[in-house]
C-alpha cells in the first residue's frame, strides 16, 4: 500500500480497493507461511501463529485493526505444537506431511483433499510437468522476440522473430530431449516436415 501524492491526502491506494478514503478502507491482510522457526527465543516456543497490526508509537492501544495486518505461521513449530484444529490445522498438515499417506488419510477437509489430489497428480506425471515447462519457456521466448520486433516497428520482424523462436526451440528439443517429432510439433507448432528438415540440417 502506498500514498499517491497526486491524490487527495485522504485517499489511499491498495491492491483490492483502487481508491478509497481512510474511513472506507477495506482490510488488507497478508499471510506468510514459513517453513522455518522465525521466533526462536525460548519464551516464544509455545506460539506458532502470529498476528501483527499497525499501532501508534505514542499510544500503542490505538491500532488500525484489520485494515493492515500481517499474519505469520511457523509451519514446523505449529506442526510440533499441534495446537491448531479445523481447516487451518488441515492445511498445516498438508504442507508438512503431504507425502505421508497414513497421516493424510485422516484429513477430511474438502479443499485440502482437493489440493492433495492435485499435488499428487502433478508429482506423479513427471513428463507432463516437463512438457508444461518446455511449453512455457517457448511462449516466454516467443513473447520476448515479438516484443523486440514491435519495438523496432517492423511487421516482418514479428513474423521472423516468431519463426526464429520456434526454430531455436525445436533445435534445443531435438538436441536436449528424446521427444518424438510429434511431441516437438505439438509444443512448437512446427510441421513434421519442418522438423525433418531441421534434423537433416543438424
Amino acid at each position: 500500500m502506498r500514498h499517491e501524492p497526486h491524490h487527495s491526502p485522504r485517499d489511499l491506494r491498495c491492491g483490492s480497493c483502487l481508491t478509497a478514503s481512510y474511513g472506507e478502507l477495506q482490510p488488507a491482510i497478508g499471510i506468510h507461511l514459513l517453513d522455518f522457526d522465525l521466533f526462536q527465543d525460548p519464551a516464544h516456543q509455545d506460539q506458532a501463529l502470529w498476528c501483527f497490526e499497525m499501532r501508534d508509537a505514542a499510544r500503542p492501544a490505538v491500532t488500525l485493526g484489520q485494515e493492515l495486518q500481517l499474519n505469520l505461521i511457523e509451519l514446523r513449530k505449529a506442526d510440533r505444537l499441534q495446537q491448531t484444529e479445523g481447516a487451518l490445522g488441515a492445511w498445516i498438515t498438508l504442507f508438512e506431511h503431504w507425502q505421508e499417506e497414513d497421516t493424510m488419510a485422516q484429513i477430511v477437509d474438502p479443499p485440502v483433499r482437493a489440493a492433495l489430489d492435485k499435488l499428487k497428480t502433478l508429482s506423479a506425471d513427471a513428463e507432463a510437468r516437463r512438457l508444461a515447462f518446455v511449453r512455457e519457456r517457448t511462449l516466454r521466448d516467443e513473447r520476448s522476440l515479438l516484443k523486440d520486433a514491435r519495438e523496432e516497428g517492423r511487421e516482418e520482424g514479428r513474423a521472423e522473430g516468431r519463426a526464429e523462436a520456434l526454430r531455436l526451440t525445436a533445435i534445443n528439443l531435438i538436441h536436449g530431449t528424446d521427444l518424438s517429432d510429434a511431441a516437438i510439433a505439438s509444443i512448437t507448432g512446427l510441421g513434421i516436415a519442418d522438423l525433418a528438415t531441421l534434423r537433416r540440417a543438424l
